[in-house]
């Protein structure tokens, strides 16, 4: 490995004075391979600590075209880059921000014939998709590779954060065994994301990118961290590896990519499109449990109605939510794996919608 120049030593001069770091630590960013699923809201900020970092190759997987509607939260895209394509436009504003840095792009979809071939030559992946069907190729192709996944999803107001890494801990399917029912997922555009917090998940995703690189600290590996924008609150579930697992678990059954579309019940249509896939898995099947176990204890079934389509659970939810903070039940959420160990009985609700 070549030794860091005059120029970086003086532009990551912060890094090599921290114990933890230092000129080793650095060394290691500068040898490492990142690639990031999707250029977006939490790949843009993502891809730009890690850059300026000094993570030495960066690979970027997106098809999309920067939209007008992207700006307001996917910050490594500029007015003058609408119309233009992701991949191009974050890797010109990347060498600017980090000229040392190697950018890979692949401006192309992420898909069982093409995963494994693109993320073979990378040591980390930070997934920063924003659909069920990639989050969970991008799982099950870093199982078979042996690859720490790092993943984020945020929706509205509220985040979530873990690293799945199946040698260490468990992955994606551990936690999130089936995908939610097509019909329960609501898009980008209606669900609404606050601007400011994929910068916030995405971050947290390159704090953990460059822990696993550098090697410092506690990974979050069994953990995941979910975070409540409106009440500036951090919470932590434990989790643990499932056994039953078809991907890691202790006989499993998958052993090549499948056709993830069909896996997520997704049509012909095309891909569900959201900024935050898992968090509104959490919201969804966390308005069902609730619905169903309240119904249960208070005879509220008519108050909260259990139901599959959006418009209802969105009509429901405020009355659900708050009797749910009122109860001191521990609510199952269907959906997610029976192994799912959680730290207090409260955290069992996931995340907020």
């Amino acid at each position: 490995m070549r030794p860091l120049s005059h120029e970086e030593l003086l532009r990551y001069s912060r890094h090599l004075t921290l114990p933890d770091v230092g000129p080793e630590g650095q060394a290691k960013l500068k040898g490492a391979r990142v690639v990031l699923i999707g250029a977006g809201g939490l790949g843009s900020p993502a891809a730009l600590y890690l850059a300026a970092a000094g993570v030495g190759t960066l690979g970027l997987v997106d098809f999309d075209l920067v939209d007008r509607s992207n700006l307001q939260r996917q910050i490594i895209h500029g007015t003058s880059a609408i119309g233009t394509p992701k991949i191009d436009s974050a890797r010109e504003r990347l060498r600017d921000v980090n000229p040392h840095v190697q950018v890979e792009t692949f401006g192309q979809q992420l898909t069982s014939t093409n995963a494994l071939e693109i993320l073979q030559n990378f040591d980390i992946v930070v997934d920063g998709s924003d659909n069920f069907p990639t989050r969970y190729l991008v799982n099950d192709a870093c199982v078979l590779l042996g690859k720490p996944n790092v993943y984020g999803s945020v929706f509205r107001f509220d985040g979530q954060v873990s690293v799945f890494y199946a040698k260490k801990g468990p992955c994606y399917r551990c936690l999130y065994a089936e995908p939610p029912p097509p019909d329960l997922v609501p898009s980008c555009a209606d669900g609404g994301v606050l601007g400011v917090l994929p910068g916030i998940i995405g971050s947290l995703q390159a704090l953990e990118a460059i822990k696993l690189v550098v090697g410092f600290g506690v990974p979050l590996i069994g953990r995941l961290v979910l975070f409540d924008g409106r009440r500036m609150q951090f919470r932590e579930l434990g989790l643990q590896k499932d056994p039953d697992c078809p991907v890691c678990g202790e006989h499993p059954t998958v052993r090549e990519l499948i056709d993830y579309e069909a896996f997520c019940g997704v049509g012909d249509g095309g891909l569900v499109r959201l900024s935050c896939s898992s968090s509104v898995a959490a919201s969804l099947t966390l308005f069902w449990s609730t619905c169903a176990s309240l119904a249960k204890r208070r005879s509220l079934a008519s108050t909260a109605p259990v139901t599959s389509r959006y418009a209802s659970y969105r009509a429901a939810w405020p009355s659900c939510r708050a009797m749910e903070r009122s109860s001191r039940c521990a609510i199952t959420v269907p959906g997610l794996s029976r192994r799912a160990r959680f730290s207090k009985a409260r955290d069992s609700r996931v995340c907020a919608a």
